[in-house]
């Protein structure tokens, strides 16, 4: 295996496993998180068990599939990193991107389980508990380092072609 492809296969496991871990993240920060910080005093099968008798349950179908989109779009991108062999640097500023991402994503996948809960428990439908910061903050970080890391690639001379 030539070194570039497997600088490519490394990043892109690294990006599929970090994708991966966003959406478990965005999953429990949605699911469990949220519900018990925007109710502290029940537990969630509770908060689950009143939303139900309210006739607005948790979606829990809708989330999940939002954030397992992400991941097969992360298995996609490692597939053809890999067996395109593009360049580490642009498999890393596409996964980079992806992670970027996660915050539409998870602004989309916690819309509706919010305002089920906002309109079960007269709250707002924002987010109610901290687990959702380090979402932003990787989001915040790797569009920088996308952005960074593509500036510095488009300055790198080319390489002359083998004759």
């Amino acid at each position: 295996m030539s070194a570039l492809r497997k600088h490519t296969t490394t990043i892109a496991i690294i990006g599929v496993c970090a994708v991966a871990a966003y959406a478990a993240w965005a999953a429990v920060q949605i699911l469990v998180l949220n519900p018990l910080a925007a109710v502290p005093d029940a537990g969630l099968s509770d908060i689950y068990a009143q939303m139900s008798a309210a006739g607005e349950a948790m979606p829990v179908a809708m989330p999940l599939s939002i954030l397992a989109t992400g991941v097969g779009l992360a298995a996609i991108v490692a597939v053809v990193s890999i067996s395109r062999r593009l360049e580490p640097a642009l498999v890393a500023v596409l996964f980079l991107i992806l992670l970027t991402l996660g915050t539409p994503a998870y602004f989309m996948a916690s819309f509706g389980p919010g305002m089920n809960l906002a309109d079960t428990f007269m709250i707002s439908g924002g987010d109610h508990s901290p687990g959702v910061v380090p979402l932003y903050v990787v989001s915040l970080l790797s569009a920088g380092a996308a952005v960074g890391l593509a500036v510095r690639a488009s300055r790198r001379k080319p390489v002359a072609a083998a004759a």
